[in-house]
């Protein structure tokens, strides 16, 4: 009977070790995948959506991206995307500025040029 004992105990062991693996290892799977890579995206495409020119700070700030158990934390891709958009805006603006600008100095050029008579060629 000793002998029973020593053998169940051991295959108790055995089966206690074999369970703690498996759930290590589903854990891990779950956590880290199982190695597969994602195919390729085809060139030119993007998984997120943004306009194809003249990106404004309210498209930054309407990104989004999918939310997954392994995915970038929330709070700061929110915040990094604020920062953008808060910099897209202020190059517009500076951008709207030096165009007002650059008009009325070519509108002055042109009164200037107005006012003069034509000068003679050579």
């Amino acid at each position: 009977m000793p002998r029973l004992t020593t053998v169940a105990s051991a295959l108790i062991y055995l089966f206690v070790v074999l369970a703690v693996a498996a759930v290590i290892y589903l854990l891990a799977s779950l956590v880290f995948g199982r190695g597969e890579q994602l195919a390729p995206l085809p060139p030119g495409s993007t998984p997120t959506r943004l306009p194809p020119a003249d990106v404004e700070g309210s498209d930054v700030r309407a990104l989004r991206f999918q939310q997954v158990l392994r995915g970038y934390k929330a709070s700061e891709v929110d915040w990094a995307l604020e920062r953008l958009a808060g910099e897209l805006d202020e190059l517009h603006g500076r951008i709207a500025v030096l165009e007002r600008q650059l008009d009325a100095a070519d509108e002055q050029l042109q009164e200037a040029r107005a006012g003069r008579p034509d000068e003679p060629e050579d």
